[in-house]
């Protein structure tokens, strides 16, 4: 183990998560070693902005958060393009595609997660079928783009919802295709669905349920239309795919660490195995609110995460107990996720309405509790009440009553 004054860090991973570690470590140990490893050529930049960027609201600098000579500033050894093989959970090394042994004190894996890829007859081979994660999808999705007229979406999540709106402000004709009853349905009520169709509708994005893409139909390589499991044919110049993510745990093969859906870390973000730590979308941590283990893919979480980690990785203590918010533009409008909003946890109860914001449109409002503490919120339409709503969360405050649970509709 090395001294105090040369301790050795080695990040996987940088995402928010893994930079934000980084950054950490350096500001509290000015003499420590840092590799931070990332399988892309970028340094950090931003992936909430990558909607705004597929739109062409933001040009590719403004997405990019961190340079090269940041990391050279910061003495933080950044190596792009760079893949572990194996890590040594004993011997405390980690090796990779371009032959380094990298030994640490303390570990962090911030891998995220890898886009399912749309499996269905027709679809292997075929060009311009994108997932939507990286800076260099985005690109390429830009540069199809340009040069189509129509495309279908398919996958009821936020991916899927952005290269639908993304696509629609390029000018193209878009069929979001959603194998469920409403877009998020593990979060969002009927009510909640209906106001978000609404939404769409209005700008012209045709949106059908209940059902998916069955077949890809290629034309010389490319998508000519695709065949729903309903039956319909529908003309794609271009295909987007939002079918979720596989969290990327295989890197931890052979180490020891428990692994489920994501990476298994107690509230100190520290997994089974000693020296190992993990944050970001992969981390399957503790949440003391909720009582139990869960994820989270939200930018503020990861944030929050990589800081953490830092701390409990120089030595600290410090639970991970905190109320992330994370906020997406929906269209004219847009939808906020705070704390534990979790439709599908049958220990959690929930009330929702619509109402108006203080422009006359549309607003939803859903209010998650456990035991009557109230523990997320989801917001469409209008700011009011968001900050507040956080502080709540944060203060453990319950609602014995109906009554009292019904106030929340008028927190400003």
């Amino acid at each position: 183990m090395a001294t105090n004054m040369s301790r050795r860090y080695v990040i996987i991973g940088n995402g928010i998560a893994g930079t934000t570690c980084a950054q950490m470590l350096r500001k509290n140990d000015v003499s420590c070693e840092i590799h931070l490893i990332t399988n892309e050529p970028y340094p950090l930049y931003n992936r909430v902005s990558l909607p705004r960027f597929l739109q062409g609201v933001l040009t590719e600098d403004k997405v990019m958060i961190r340079n090269r000579e940041w990391h050279e500033t910061q003495r933080i050894t950044l190596l792009t393009e760079t893949l572990v093989t194996q890590i040594d959970a004993e011997e405390r090394v980690v090796y990779t595609d371009k032959g380094h042994q990298l030994r640490y004190d303390a570990l962090l894996v911030a891998t995220g997660g890898w886009a399912n890829p749309l499996r269905v007859p027709g679809a292997e081979g075929t060009k311009h079928i994108y997932n939507f994660v990286t800076l260099d999808d985005t690109k390429e999705i830009i540069a199809r783009a340009l040069e189509s007229k129509t495309a279908v979406s398919v996958g009821g999540s936020f991916i899927a919802y952005e290269m639908a709106e993304g696509l629609n402000v390029r000018g193209l004709h878009v069929t979001w295709l959603i194998r469920g009853p409403r877009w998020l349905r593990y979060n969002l009520d009927e009510e909640g669905g209906a106001l978000v169709d609404g939404i769409a509708r209005k700008h012209h994005v045709d949106v059908i349920y209940g059902e998916e893409i069955k077949e890809v139909i290629p034309s010389n390589g490319v998508p000519s239309y695709v065949v729903t499991t309903g039956g319909r044919q529908i003309q794609a110049d271009m295909i987007g795919v939002g079918l979720g993510l596989t969290l990327n745990t295989k890197v931890l093969a052979g180490t020891g660490v428990e692994c489920r859906s994501g990476i298994i870390c107690n509230e100190y973000l520290e997994t089974n195995v000693p020296g190992i730590y993990t944050a970001g979308d992969v981390a399957e941590f503790y949440d003391p609110v909720l009582g139990r283990h869960h994820t989270m893919g939200t930018w503020d979480n990861a944030a929050a995460h990589g800081r953490v980690a830092a701390q409990n990785m120089a030595g600290g203590h410090e639970p991970y107990v905190d109320v992330p918010t994370y906020t997406s533009p929906l269209f004219n409008t847009t939808i906020a996720f705070i704390g534990s909003p979790e439709a599908n946890n049958p220990d959690l109860t929930s009330i929702s309405r619509t109402t108006t914001d203080d422009k006359g449109n549309p607003a939803y409002r859903k209010f998650f509790f456990k035991d009557d503490q109230l523990v997320g919120a989801i917001f469409i339409g209008g700011t009011k009440g968001r900050k507040s709503t956080g502080k709540l969360i944060k203060a453990n405050t319950r609602y014995p009553t109906q009554q009292e649970k019904e106030t929340l509709f008028t927190v400003e």
